[in-house]
């Protein structure tokens, strides 16, 4: 009789994940120098101001490499039985996956010819997005490293990080509804939505790049045999 193999987590869907990610965030980093975006402001204007360019499919190429990456990672976590298909983490992790496909289907409004309904599924898949991804992380940091100390923590304090980048957004408007300046002048958005954005890419590249081979759960009948043998 022949012992079952135990799986061990392969890093090739994981290390495609990252790559996926970090691609999407250097076609973000390029519209930065492309002549058609390089004048936006990244101090003030969003991130999504790029989507408003002829530069926008490149914008959208990048949010959807994110969030291809994102799906693939955690689709592979969850193959290997290291994080359970019905969990806090992949559901935060589905929420921020189809926000950024919400963000490309529905572009910023130009506030600038007034409001829209687009618009305004936009902001909400935005703020949805930004929240959800340090909760995805956060949640499966504990999951994916129960013997990692170092990394789990190292991964959360980058999750908490980029929720705390987003304390600053809520700052402002509560600042701003209590008699001060509208919100969003009274921080340079801009440069902390990219400072959000970038910390929650760390950390969920802290989370799929694979530092050993962890092997998946054992089942208690190869745990039998492997006794027997």
């Amino acid at each position: 009789m022949t012992t079952p193999q135990v799986t061990a987590r392969s890093p090739l869907a994981l290390l495609a994940a990252v790559v996926s990610v970090a691609g999407g965030a250097l076609l973000i980093l390029l519209l930065q120098v492309l002549p058609a975006t390089s004048d936006i402001s990244p101090v003030r204007r969003t991130i999504s101001e790029y989507a408003l360019s002829e530069n926008k499919w490149i914008f959208d190429v990048a949010v959807l490499l994110v969030a291809f990456g994102s799906a693939i990672g955690f689709g592979a976590l969850i193959r290997r039985k290291h994080l359970p298909a019905l969990s806090a983490a992949s559901v935060f992790c589905a929420l921020w996956t189809v926000s950024l496909v919400v963000i490309v289907a529905f572009p910023k409004n130009n506030w600038a010819i007034g409001p829209s309904t687009g618009g305004t599924v936009h902001r909400i898949a935005s703020v949805v997005a930004f929240v959800c991804l340090p909760l995805a992380v956060w949640f499966a940091a504990k999951a994916v490293f129960p013997s990692s100390p170092a990394r789990r923590a190292v991964t959360r304090v980058l999750a908490v990080a980029a929720l705390a980048w987003f304390g600053v957004i809520l700052g402002a408007i509560v600042v701003s509804m209590n008699g001060g300046e509208p919100w969003w002048r009274a921080i340079p958005l801009g440069l902390v939505e990219r400072a959000m954005a970038l910390t929650g890419l760390v950390a969920l590249a802290s989370l799929l790049i694979p530092a050993r081979s962890v092997t998946a759960p054992v089942t208690e009948q190869a745990e039998a045999l492997e006794i027997a043998s």
